[in-house]
């Protein structure tokens, strides 16, 4: 049933462009779609493996400068600029991960916010590459055999099946074993060495396959933008991707699903109130805070608990 639920679920999203032409709604399915993608990421390597990975901005960052790149510079396809932005974020990784995890986890954070940065002064500065703040603009539109994605509704195909692809992977990933044991060093390291079981590994697969997934999702985004400068590693995508890992509950795959999609598109709905939109939406985060401290996973096994414990009495 639980398959069959999210399948309705899924096809449903995908002919959002068949019930509405409107350029606003579906621009805000898109960047839903991509957000949610790359909350998902994040809460692979943060909710599931405990390491708090600043380096999602500069992942999702390359992968945007990769994939224009590769169309404006080299004269590759979408496409090859995707499957570019997905390997250089991996390789990166990697060679990241590699030296910093064998450390501990607090240098992993600076480590990773140290490349953010580092990512966002070359985006800036290195203008023969990167054409430095006037940005790559006049990025095109994808095309398929002929068929070109060249309006928002049909740029809405992309995201959707991306987003489809990408949390259909995820999900497979974090409820294997591979899931359960990467869950299990969050939780306690030294117990799972002393099974037997090398850390290193999975922390080091699972930072690149977020990283890798991240990297689509930048690319993907800067071609819905068209453009891409560096404002596209302006910390606010970080502090909404961390947000909605946050609220959703760290480590719940749905919660994160759920509070991505719904974050999305709580701004656009308190533009009733242009003045105070952005107060408003913070007061919502706070009080979502203190009611819901471990977010909505952690809020609905509580609910759950508390019925059962109402049962047994």
């Amino acid at each position: 049933m639980k398959a069959i639920a999210l399948l309705i679920a899924a096809l449903a999203a995908g002919a959002l462009p068949l019930l509405t032409d409107s350029n606003y709604i579906l621009g805000i399915a898109v960047s839903a779609a991509i957000y949610t993608v790359a909350a998902a990421a994040l809460n692979l390597i943060y909710g599931y493996t405990g390491l708090l990975s600043f380096a999602q901005l500069g992942f999702w960052g390359i992968g945007g400068y990769a994939a224009a790149l590769t169309v404006m510079s080299f004269g590759g396809t979408f496409w090859q600029g995707l499957l570019w932005a997905a390997l250089v974020n991996a390789a990166l990784a990697l060679a990241i991960g590699y030296p910093t995890l064998r450390t501990g986890r607090h240098a992993f954070v600076i480590v990773t916010l140290t490349f953010a940065l580092l990512v966002n002064l070359i985006a800036r500065d290195w203008v023969e590459l990167t054409r430095g703040p006037l940005g790559i603009p006049g990025l095109p539109a994808p095309s398929v055999l002929g068929f070109e994605f060249h309006s928002t509704a049909r740029f809405y195909w992309i995201a959707w099946g991306y987003a489809v692809l990408a949390l259909g992977g995820l999900y497979a990933l974090c409820s294997s074993r591979i899931g359960r044991t990467l869950v299990a060093i969050k939780q306690n390291e030294p117990l799972v060495r002393a099974q037997g079981i090398s850390p290193m590994p999975y922390k080091l697969a699972a930072f690149a396959v977020s990283a890798a997934v991240t990297g689509t999702a930048g690319g993907i985004f800067a071609f819905h933008l068209r453009i891409i400068d560096p404002l596209f590693l302006d910390f606010y995508y970080m502090q909404t991707f961390l947000i909605m890992v946050i609220i959703g509950g760290a480590g719940s795959f749905w919660g994160v699903v759920a509070a991505g999609v719904a974050l999305s598109a709580l701004p656009e709905v308190l533009r009733f109130s242009t003045d105070f939109r952005m107060i408003i939406y913070g007061l919502v985060l706070v009080v979502a805070m203190l009611v819901m401290p471990n977010g909505i996973a952690g809020w609905l096994q509580q609910r759950r608990l508390a019925r059962l414990r109402a049962a047994l009495q």
